[in-house]
């Protein structure tokens, strides 16, 4: 009866169980249509949790769409571009990774960086999502109590690093709360011409953020041949960013 599937949709819609769900009686296997759908169930809220329940599936289902990464939210839809290094969200501007699950664009750090984990005691490589040594021939765990110099002096080189990379994210939050702050102020009838300054803040953001990567791609690319010219790019860069 009507009121009968009423509910079951209704039950399964809010539960985000509606895609796929086929007919409460076991032996049936028939799915009900969107048609049917919309026939039965006639609250607009459950309609449009049923909407947004369909349009997470096609979403999921299509390799060349994901969704904006923005940490604070959004709900734009992104098409991968396949360049590796993210596109600006049309809706929010948020620079997403379409290759890994990292939250953001890391560049110039790749995503291998992003998800490879070092332990400061053994130096035992191994992936952050599955906890499986990183590298594929790697057997055993190195002995601790053999390398206790090594363990030490990766210990205070992770920990340098790592302070270098925390003191540029936490500069690249202070330009985005200036940049707020200065938008306020142009709201002032006499204060209408501080595009420049936003500008200016945009580059501090953008430029911390850059900085805060290379301290990930310096840290795991140390006896490269071409780090001695990320090394002085990257001093260059922070050189001018902290002049502005």
């Amino acid at each position: 009866s009507q009121p009968c599937w009423s509910e079951y949709l209704t039950t399964r819609i809010e539960q985000n169980m509606v895609v796929n769900c086929t007919c409460p009686i076991s032996e049936c296997r028939a799915q009900p249509t969107t048609a049917f759908i919309y026939s039965i169930v006639s609250s607009e809220e459950i309609i449009t949790k049923y909407e947004k329940a369909l349009l997470r599936g096609y979403v999921e289902c299509c390799s060349n769409l994901t969704w904006c990464t923005n940490p604070q939210g959004c709900d734009q839809i992104l098409l991968k571009n396949g360049l590796g290094y993210g596109a600006a969200c049309s809706k929010c501007s948020w620079m997403s990774c379409f290759n890994c699950s990292f939250p953001e664009a890391h560049y110039p750090a790749s995503c291998s960086h992003m998800s490879h984990m070092t332990c400061a005691k053994c130096n035992h490589g191994f992936c952050w999502r599955c906890l499986k040594p990183w590298r594929p021939t790697h057997k055993d765990y190195y002995n601790c109590s053999a390398m206790v110099s090594k363990a030490a002096w990766q210990e205070k080189r992770f920990q340098d690093y790592n302070e270098r990379c925390t003191f540029h994210h936490r500069a690249r939050e202070f330009a985005k709360s200036l940049s707020n702050r200065i938008s306020s102020m142009g709201e002032m009838p006499k204060l209408r011409s501080l595009t420049f300054v936003l500008d200016a803040c945009k580059a501090l953001e953008q430029a911390r953020k850059v900085l805060a990567y290379s301290c990930v791609y310096s840290y795991y690319n140390q006896d490269t041949e071409s780090m001695d010219i990320v090394e002085q790019q990257t001093k260059s860069l922070d050189l001018h960013t902290t002049a502005l």
